[in-house]
Formats: structure tokens, C-alpha cells, sequence
């Protein structure tokens, strides 16, 4: 009887060796440090770059893999990476929000990231998460299936291509930061948007061929455009002329096919499309396309919508084979800027391919608020402030986060010694109700006031959490990506207006919601997202808009530890980066 069933066991166990015999080794040499480029026909600037290289290089791996990424920091300023969307099971130290999971490392220090991709394939990406370096300091991360590219859930495409998307600023980003910090005073829009680190030809008279990406593809081929959002602060509706696209996944998860004409994404988030050519796009040789990009500007307030964002296209080329080069492209019809209808409906319309994944038993419940606001002055105000003047601040439940400045929070939970650090204290309501989303009022001016703490909301092990993201019109409504570092989590419904928790209910979709690590609440609405705490942590709830994220739009769930050294905090890495 032992014998028969060793034989039974056996194939399992061949299958289970060749797996891990599969599973590679992904190494990668980051250094970190100055470029000289010229953009929009200016002088040349130094940025902060990755390998001399905008975007930054891209790290393609195959699910299982591990990944090691040597980090060498020859910039002038600190530095962390953080590996946006990896669930860094096992690997928390490796997360990379600066302060969150590690101290930055020093200029002329150095780190090594290694974390493994299991269970995950799609699109994802990386980006600094120190100051506002991420405008710079990004690329792609794509996690192949491991049977290759037959198995994935839709017809395979020929080519794939990594489409990037990014703001550009004329002055250096560091010190835009610094003086949004000093002042207490929101950093100013970007200048340009751009498609792989170039901005196009349509910004003050620059046309000039080194200004615009081409892609460069061939008649009767299908090709999978991986679309990221790296963008500082800015939602963008995204098109190309002639073309529409089927979509497949989001946020590396796999979708149901979605067909639309315009992708809306918002920073943070990437999507894959399948790029369907228009009848006649099929039949002609050698057409030339324009890919855009416009600002999708949510908010509703009195602000000019040219106060929050560059209102301007950046482009690329789309250019088949076997045409003349100087043919001039067709411009896509793009959006109106504030067209939230169709925002919504893309952002709300997708589900998931694989469906019955989502948790029905809740354990926690939260309604969390997602305001801008103001608060008093600090010590770092040190511009046109005094004590008794308020600044911007930004908040979740009226609480608007500060990072601690002498040790990460992961180091202290780590250690049990968390006082002066964080408090377990993260409320799960709102202090007062009001009517969140009514018109600007005199009561505002009270209720928009906030405090700055550490605080978090500690989970247990494995259980399940519910969490109601309102946004608030204090100051202004406003489409705000909120990303859960360490998880992805299911969008079981959005809406406008105030969240109401007897109707609403009869809304969430429990069947094939679309998972996500990033969801865009709606502009003066509400999104609900459900997610297993199933890996112990300190991980960082925050708006993807850093010029939020700056002012205090984030928030840390700290989840305990399980009932084995498997499900339990690791000891740190020996070169982890000290305060």
C-alpha cells in the first residue's frame, strides 16, 4: 500500500521539482544618479535618472522568479525604490516606501531588493518613493506566466509593447517638494505630459524629431500595449487616432475583454489593451497615427482647471511599415477634460476574468473620509507661514499622515517598540457625519481643519477587511487614486454622492468585481474595496497623487503576525539602510 501510493505521489512530486527547477534568478545593477537631458527645446537639466536612462530600465521576470535588484545611489539625494503592486509576501523589507518599510539610503549608500513574483503576471511597475523623485525615477516591471505567452487568456499577441506615462517639469522636482513643503503650498502642474520620457511635438513651437517617441509596427501583426501611469499627479484619458483597444487586464489581473476607444488611468494604475486598428487602418500601408494623452481634471471646485494641471496633449507616433516617414499623422478626438461620464465608465466597467474569488465574510469595517483640508502651521513651514496662519493639509478620516523621521515603522513593529514612532489608533469613522459631498459651506471652514499624526489601523492575521473610501467636497471634489501597497483587493462597487450603507449594499458586485491595487474613488463619491490581511506588515494606504501624498493623504494598516514563522515578520536584511 505505501509503495502504490509513493507511485501515485511521484509524477506530483516530478511536477513540483521541475517548477522550482523553472523558477530563475532576475538580477539587475540600479545606479541612481544624474542625467543631463533637453526637453521641450530647452537648455539641458539635470534629472535624476536610473542607468542614465528616461524611463528607467525595464525589468521583465517570469511568475516564480525571484528578483534581485541592486540599488546604487550616486545622486545627491535620498533614495528608495518601491516595486508598485509586487505583494512582497515574505519580502516586507523590500517594499520601499522611505520611513514605511526602510530608511532611505544615503547618497553614496546602496541596498539590495530581493523579493520574489510568485502568484502574480501583468504589468506592474517601479518608482522612487522618496520626495518627488518619482518623476524621474521609474520604469516598468512585467511578470510573464509561466507557461509563456500561449497561456495567456486571450489571443496571443505577436508583439508587446511597454507604453509609459509621465509628467515633466521644468525646474528640478527635489526643490518643487522642498517648497511645497516650506511653504505649505501645493507644487505647481506639470509642464508637459510625456509618452516614454518624451513629451511630442505639440509644446512651445518645439517640434523637434528627439521629442517624440515613435512606435513602430507592422500591417496584420496584433500587438499588447502595457500601459502605466507614473505621473506625478495627473489622471490621464489616453488615445490613439484610428484605433481602439480591447482590454485585459488591470493592474495585473486579468479582465474580461472590455472594448473602448479611450483607456482612462490614473497615476499609479496600468492597463493592458490589445490595439485594434479601424477598418481602414487594416486595409492601408503605412499609416501614420498620433497616441495622445489629456489631463483628466475631476475636481470640482472655483479653481481654473489650469491652476491643477497642464491643459495640453502629449504625444507619440504610431507609425506603420512600408509608408513615407513625413506623411502627417492623424490627431485622435480626445475627451473634454472634465468628462467624467466617460472616465466612470471605464473605470467602473470592468470585471474580473476569473469570477466567486471575493471574501463574503467580513471582519472589519471601515468608512474612511478622503478629504483636503488645512491645519496649523509646523516647525517645517518655514516660508510665508507663521503660528498663526493654517496651511494646506490633506487627511482620511481627518487624521493627515506624517512620516516619523528617526525609524522606518516596519524596523518598529519589528522590534515592539513603537513609541514616538506610530499609534495603533487609526479611527474607523469619520469624528463627526456630515453631508460629505454637499456644496461648500460655513460649516466647511470647521470641519476641513485637521491634525498631523502616525497613526494605524492594526489587522489580525487572515482577516478580512471592508473599507469605504468617501471622498469629501470641504475644499473640492476630486477623483483620488488610492493605492494599498502589499495587497490587491476587490472594487465591489463605486458611486456619487455620499456612500448610503442600507441602499448601497444591494450594489456590490460579489461575483467578478475587478481587482486592483490602485482605485480611482470617484470625483465626489465613494468606492467600496474588500481585501484578505493575510500578510504581516507595516504597508502604506496613500493617495497616488504625491502632491496629496505630500500634505497627508495616507494612512499604514499594520498586520499581525500569523501562527507560523511562514505567516510571521522576517528578521531584516544585513545591509537594510540605518537612520
Amino acid at each position: 500500500m505505501a509503495r502504490s501510493w509513493s507511485l501515485l505521489l511521484l509524477p506530483f512530486a516530478l511536477a513540483l521539482v521541475a517548477s522550482v527547477a523553472q523558477a530563475a534568478v532576475v538580477e539587475y545593477t540600479f545606479n541612481v544618479g544624474n542625467l543631463s537631458i533637453s526637453q521641450l527645446c530647452q537648455q539641458e537639466m539635470i534629472i535624476t535618472a536610473v542607468n542614465g536612462q528616461l524611463p528607467g530600465p525595464t525589468i521583465v521576470a517570469t511568475e516564480g522568479d525571484t528578483v534581485v535588484v541592486h540599488m546604487v545611489n550616486e545622486s545627491p539625494y535620498n533614495m528608495t525604490i518601491h516595486w508598485h503592486g509586487i505583494f512582497q509576501r515574505g519580502t516586507p523589507w523590500a517594499d520601499g516606501p522611505a520611513m514605511v518599510t526602510q530608511c532611505p539610503v544615503r547618497p553614496g549608500g546602496n541596498y539590495t531588493y530581493r523579493f520574489n513574483v510568485t502568484g502574480q503576471e501583468g504589468t506592474l511597475w517601479w518608482h522612487s518613493h522618496f520626495s518627488f523623485l518619482r518623476a524621474t525615477v521609474y520604469g516598468a516591471l512585467i511578470i510573464k506566466p509561466r507557461g509563456g505567452a500561449k497561456a495567456y487568456p486571450f489571443p496571443v499577441p505577436d508583439e508587446e509593447v511597454v507604453v509609459i506615462l509621465g509628467e515633466w517639469w521644468k525646474r528640478n522636482v527635489y526643490d518643487l517638494q522642498q517648497e511645497a513643503l516650506h511653504t505649505g503650498i501645493p507644487a505647481a502642474h506639470a509642464d508637459a505630459y510625456t509618452i516614454n520620457g518624451k513629451p511630442g511635438g505639440f509644446y512651445d513651437n518645439c517640434s523637434a524629431p528627439n521629442q517624440t517617441h515613435k512606435f513602430e509596427l507592422k500591417q496584420n501583426k496584433t500587438y499588447m500595449l502595457r500601459i502605466i501611469n507614473a505621473a506625478l499627479n495627473t489622471p490621464l484619458f489616453f488615445k490613439v487616432a484610428n484605433h481602439s483597444f480591447n482590454v485585459v487586464a488591470a493592474d495585473a489581473c486579468y479582465t474580461k475583454p472590455y472594448k473602448t476607444d479611450v483607456v482612462v488611468i490614473s497615476p499609479g494604475q496600468t492597463v493592458d489593451a490589445l490595439l485594434v486598428p479601424d477598418a481602414g487602418v487594416a486595409a492601408a500601408v503605412g499609416g501614420r497615427y498620433y497616441m495622445a494623452v489629456i489631463p483628466y481634471n475631476s475636481a470640482v471646485n472655483a479653481i481654473n482647471a489650469s491652476v491643477l494641471y497642464s491643459l495640453t496633449n502629449g504625444t507619440a507616433i504610431v507609425e506603420y511599415a512600408g509608408g513615407p516617414a513625413t506623411s502627417p499623422p492623424m490627431l485622435p478626438e480626445m475627451p473634454e477634460y472634465n468628462d467624467t461620464a466617460t472616465a466612470h465608465r471605464f473605470l467602473s466597467n470592468m470585471t474580473a476574468l476569473v469570477p466567486n474569488r471575493v471574501p463574503l465574510a467580513v471582519d472589519t469595517h471601515m468608512f474612511v473620509t478622503v478629504s483636503m483640508g488645512d491645519t496649523f502651521c509646523g516647525p517645517e513651514q518655514t516660508m510665508e507661514c507663521n503660528k498663526n496662519r493654517t496651511i494646506f493639509a490633506s487627511s482620511m478620516n481627518n487624521a493627515s499622515f506624517i512620516l516619523p523621521n528617526t525609524t522606518s515603522m516596519l524596523e518598529a513593529m519589528y522590534k515592539g517598540s513603537i513609541d514616538g514612532i506610530y499609534t495603533r489608533d487609526f479611527p474607523d469613522t469619520p469624528p463627526i457625519v456630515f453631508d460629505y459631498t454637499a456644496d461648500a459651506s460655513e460649516q466647511n471652514a470647521t470641519l476641513k481643519h485637521t491634525f498631523k499624526s502616525t497613526k494605524v489601523k492594526t489587522l489580525k492575521y487572515n482577516s478580512t477587511v471592508q473599507m469605504v473610501l468617501q471622498n469629501t467636497r470641504l475644499v473640492s471634489k476630486e477623483s483620488h487614486p488610492m493605492h494599498l501597497h502589499g495587497f490587491n483587493f476587490f472594487v465591489l462597487a463605486q458611486g456619487f454622492g455620499n456612500y448610503n450603507e442600507t441602499t448601497d449594499p444591494a450594489k456590490f458586485n460579489l461575483v467578478d468585481p475587478q481587482e486592483r491595487n490602485t482605485v480611482a474613488v470617484p470625483t465626489g463619491g465613494w468606492a467600496v474595496i474588500r481585501f484578505i490581511a493575510d500578510n504581516p506588515g507595516v504597508w502604506f494606504m496613500h493617495c497616488h497623487f504625491d502632491a496629496h501624498l505630500e500634505f497627508g493623504l495616507g494612512m499604514v494598516f499594520e498586520v499581525q503576525n500569523g501562527p507560523t514563522p511562514e505567516t510571521s515578520l522576517p528578521p531584516p536584511p544585513s545591509d537594510l539602510p540605518q537612520c
